[in-house]
């Protein structure tokens, strides 16, 4: 056994607990690799993780997602269009640059001129703002053509801060067309991976990012807020679950994410190990392309892409025995969806009905819309991102097959996946989505309501669905002030989307982190692992 001494209040005495020499080390097996430092590359959870831990944002998330202020101790409503944020004092930047508003005007400046911008997630917020204004350095006023009633929420989510010391530019003013004032050239992916550019106001600093080898951290002394446990963090990118499980075990990791639920009886087991299970709001589904009228990947005798028929996708809906992937494949460790949040969630239905596995009656659907015979169907996901992915698409494919739809599965890296995905290669694609912003409006925003750019909305709605029926309600609805109207138009804005099927609904991940005996982590409904959050058992 090896003991470790008071470091300030905390103390450790208990089998498996850190070495004194490592104690101020922390080593972290991620179960996927994030692809790029830059903080508005591009929109997943293992990015904004991983970014959370050099930026920080206006407003901050609890592990249970309550809004908390960060750079901005207050926000509030001047009007409908219009809202203040009062941004905390005495905060610096790791480079030793003072954080004002005009950081906060050149972050979203930024945003909307990032050509090396992978998804738009990051822009839809900003690219609806119609002016930022700085009248002092510790105030922001953002307006908006429309009312936006969750800004703070998509500001905590979408909006880490940069520093405008970055750049040789000291007239930022809000003109997206002309650039803000600024002539350019704009940070790149590379900057951030290098270094260069990584300057944030978080807890730590990056000091390197080498893809596919590790990210290392050391803490920023000079940071505004509580100072983490750890000097340094080491983040190993660990893509199977076996030998994640088999670094801790012989001490290479502190902590692991999603070890695979299979193994957890192992963990309970090991004195020397403990775990944490969380309930999270990431929906995992298939999105299948119910916009064109031929598609790469869904091929049928007649021509024509069987997904466009709205009973072809509830055929596929009817024909997956959701409980049997979440009881063998999840061990337990997911919950089954009925619907696109959890239940009783702002905007989803109270209790959703159940999808009831019905292969039988998919297969007349199935007949009904002419398809018989089945149709060619290849089901595309990742292999190293959602937990069990790859094995899961694999389920699904064996349940549509016995309804005569002759699946291929192509699972395939995170890295390759997405950028594929965001063109629109794939005809039938897993996604994960968590509710950041703790609301249905959140998912239909960017993958239900039809596509509109310029607007944000229908920015990863890949499968190219529309429903005026769904636009009419859930486009005032995401605008509208009062909570009480809005929660009701979302509801129906949820029953309209499960009638038309644009997402298949699989299940709500459980969040799972094990690590050493003598650390302590709370889980988060995020899905975020933070090594700030790491800390030494009391």
């Amino acid at each position: 056994m090896t003991t470790i001494w008071k470091q300030g209040a905390l103390a450790l005495s208990m089998a498996g607990a850190l070495s004194a020499a490592h104690a101020q080390q922390l080593t972290i097996g991620l179960a996927s690799e994030p692809t790029a430092a830059d903080p508005h590359y591009h929109k997943m959870t293992s990015n904004d993780s991983f970014t959370a831990h050099v930026y920080d944002s206006l407003v901050g998330r609890t592990p249970k997602m309550e809004l908390v202020p960060s750079l901005a101790t207050s926000w509030k409503n001047l009007d409908d269009l219009t809202w203040e944020f009062k941004l905390r004092k005495d905060v610096k930047f790791s480079n030793g640059a003072p954080f004002t508003s005009k950081d906060v005007l050149f972050t979203i400046c930024r945003t909307l001129n990032n050509e090396t911008n992978v998804s738009q997630s990051y822009m839809d917020t900003t690219k609806r703002l119609t002016d930022v204004q700085t009248p002092d350095p510790y105030t922001v006023i953002v307006k908006t053509a429309t009312p936006i009633p969750l800004i703070p929420a998509e500001f905590a989510r979408n909006l880490p801060i940069i520093s405008s010391s970055i750049v040789d530019f000291d007239g930022w003013k809000f003109a997206p067309k002309e650039g803000c004032g600024y002539k350019g050239p704009w940070p790149s992916v590379a900057d951030f991976n290098n270094g260069k550019m990584a300057i944030g106001t978080g807890p730590f600093v990056l000091k390197s990012y080498v893809k596919g080898t590790a990210i290392t951290l050391e803490r920023n002394e000079t940071y505004w807020g509580d100072k983490p446990h750890w000097k340094s963090v080491k983040m190993v990118p660990v893509p199977a679950a076996g030998p994640r499980l088999t670094g801790l075990l012989s001490g290479d990791y502190d902590l692991i994410e999603n070890p695979a639920a299979r193994d957890l009886a192992r963990v309970k087991q090991d004195p020397k190990l403990a775990f944490v299970a969380t309930p999270s709001t990431r929906l995992v589904f298939f999105q299948p392309d119910a916009g064109r009228e031929t598609s790469p990947f869904s091929k049928a005798a007649n021509g024509k892409n069987p997904l466009q028929d709205l009973r072809v996708r509830r055929a596929i809906n009817m024909a997956i025995d959701r409980k049997a992937i979440v009881e063998r494949l999840m061990d337990g460790m997911a919950t089954v969806a009925y619907q696109y949040m959890p239940d009783g969630m702002f905007g989803g239905l109270a209790h959703a009905p159940e999808i009831k596995f019905d292969p039988e009656g998919a297969k007349k659907l199935l007949a009904e819309a002419g398809y018989a015979d089945g149709f060619e169907l290849t089901l595309s996901s990742t292999n190293d991102r959602y937990i069990n992915d790859a094995q899961v698409t694999q389920a699904v494919a064996q349940y549509l097959s016995r309804i005569g739809i002759k699946t291929k599965v192509d699972a395939m890296t995170a890295s390759i996946y997405f950028p594929k995905r965001a063109k629109r290669e794939f005809s039938f694609a897993m996604g994960g989505w968590p509710s950041e912003n703790g609301e249905a409006s959140g998912l239909f925003q960017l993958w239900v309501a039809s596509t509109d750019a310029p607007k944000g909305q229908g920015t990863s709605n890949y499968g190219g669905f529309v429903s005026p029926e769904f636009d009419k309600v859930y486009v005032p609805a995401a605008t509208t002030m009062d909570n009480a109207k809005r929660k009701a138009e979302l509801e129906r804005a949820t029953q309209i989307a499960l009638d038309n099927v644009p997402l298949i609904p699989l299940h709500f991940e459980s969040s799972i982190w094990a690590f050493k005996k003598g650390l302590t982590y709370e889980g988060r409904r995020d899905q975020y692992t933070l090594a700030a959050s790491v800390k030494p058992a009391k």
